[in-house]
């Protein structure tokens, strides 16, 4: 088993799929990138801070 969800995409990297390291998610209400992202009861996407509780969609 991987130690790192990096060690998994290992070969995505090295055939050129590139990631996105400077688009964060972050809470409109407190700024912290500590955001979940959660299916909502229409089957919509919505997401939670967990460091403050605000949740938007």
């Amino acid at each position: 088993m991987p130690a790192s969800i990096l060690e998994e995409v290992d070969h995505l990297l090295d055939a050129g799929v590139t990631r996105d390291t400077t688009t964060r998610l972050s809470c409109p209400s407190c700024g912290s990138a500590h955001v979940a992202q959660v299916l909502g009861d229409n089957g919509g996407i919505s997401y939670v801070c967990t460091a403050c509780g605000h949740s938007w969609s």
